[in-house]
């Protein structure tokens, strides 16, 4: 028997019934996001201004980078801080709330690298598996 699909997306979180599901899976979905998780690595050793950021996290546009900080802003895991100069400077950073997440994100990515052979080995298995079939 053939499978269908084999491409498998990463879907994003589905609400639930219960309030407080909702407002988890809204939290993870924030804190589990992508782009979110580069900057957190990259505040992760202090402020850093817009461009760093955006030259640090390659393929982020700045659109995207701009609304990445903006959500992390509102969760209350990251600062703004502007500073009155010419042109103005604008510095981001880990508030004591996105400080604490930094731990999770790094053990997380720590064991990303270090189970990535078995990962893309698993992959390369189930992508043979589901071309023969």
């Amino acid at each position: 028997m053939r499978p269908e699909h084999i491409n498998v997306p990463a879907l994003p979180p589905r609400g639930h019934d219960g309030e407080n599901c909702r407002a988890v899976a809204s939290v993870l979905a924030r804190v589990g996001d992508k782009w979110s998780v580069f900057v957190i690595m990259m505040l992760i050793d202090g402020p850093q201004r817009f461009n760093e950021l955006k030259r640090k996290i390659g393929g982020i546009s700045q659109r995207m980078l701009t609304l990445t900080l903006r959500g992390l802003e509102r969760d209350g895991l990251v600062t703004r801080t502007i500073f009155p100069t010419i042109p103005p400077r604008v510095d981001y950073e880990l508030t004591d709330l996105g400080r604490g997440l930094a731990e999770p994100v790094q053990a997380l990515g720590k064991w990303a690298f270090e189970h990535l052979p078995e990962i893309e080995g698993a992959r390369t298995s189930f992508d043979a598996r589901n071309l023969r079939d």
